[in-house]
């Protein structure tokens, strides 16, 4: 087992342990209360809802950028997990839109149940196109039933009034951790393998916008940190669109 592999191994077993041992942390009200309450052709919290169209974009187009021969895969294999990745981000754009419309926790389960499904299939793609595509491909389905199962545990334990989101933050920190891990300590099998950090780079921003939300409606007086939030999450798929029609193969024939 090479270091790498083992720091992973021994970062997911903290993860799982802080998930299982931390107390539990009920989902904040306030969090449902965002900057920018107006609406407009009927539509509640208007900027926050249509936003999502950039989800939508992002997902349909890289779906057909997957099935129609415009990226690059050794094997026929390879494209499942991307295709995971951008259904993730399709679902996304109505789960959240959904959410928007009228925030609450039993709407906020909509909207985090694709991300999850985003994640995952990011995640495992780069465990096909750094470590193993049979490993990256054996563990797509996993994946998905943990962080999906991180979700279903929130709403039922915030059902039952005892909420915990901490597991499903922890996953969604994980997540990130590990992408960075394999891009700066396993090279891709393909070329533009440095692209991951610009999709990385647009999550970042998305966070920071996300937690300025207030502070970008009052300086912009038009759209807030949310609106634009949403804009930036979604750039990282056109991102990833973009490395998959671009690259090339660079080793041909390393797969385990």
């Amino acid at each position: 087992m090479s270091r790498s592999t083992a720091f992973v191994l021994v970062f997911t077993l903290l993860a799982v342990a802080a998930a299982f041992l931390l107390p539990a942390m009920p989902q904040p009200l306030d969090y449902h209360d965002f900057a920018d309450h107006r609406g407009a052709f009927g539509i509640n919290n208007f900027l926050d809802v249509v936003s999502n169209v950039a989800f939508l974009l992002a997902g349909l187009y890289g779906l057909v950028v997957v099935f129609s021969g415009r990226a690059c895969f050794e094997f026929p294999g390879e494209r499942w997990p991307y295709a995971v990745f951008f259904l993730g981000v399709l679902l996304t754009a109505a789960g959240s839109a959904y959410y928007h419309l009228s925030p609450d926790n039993e709407t906020l389960f909509w909207d985090r149940l694709p991300m999850t499904i985003a994640f995952m299939g990011l995640l495992s793609s780069q465990v096909v196109d750094r470590i193993s595509v049979r490993a990256g491909l054996v563990l797509l389905a996993p994946m998905l039933l943990v962080g999906m199962g991180s979700v279903v545990y929130w709403i039922v334990t915030e059902r039952a009034g005892a909420g915990n989101v901490l597991p499903y933050g922890i996953l969604q920190g994980y997540s990130v951790v590990v992408l960075l891990l394999m891009a700066a300590m396993h090279r891709s099998r393909y070329t533009r393998g440095n692209d991951l950090y610009f999709i990385f780079g647009w999550y970042v921003l998305a966070k920071v916008l996300e937690s300025a939300d207030a502070q970008v409606l009052a300086y912009s007086h038009f759209v807030s940190g949310h609106t634009l939030k949403h804009v930036a999450a979604a750039a990282a798929g056109f991102v990833a669109c973009r490395m998959l029609m671009r690259r090339t193969l660079a080793e041909p024939g390393r797969a385990a």
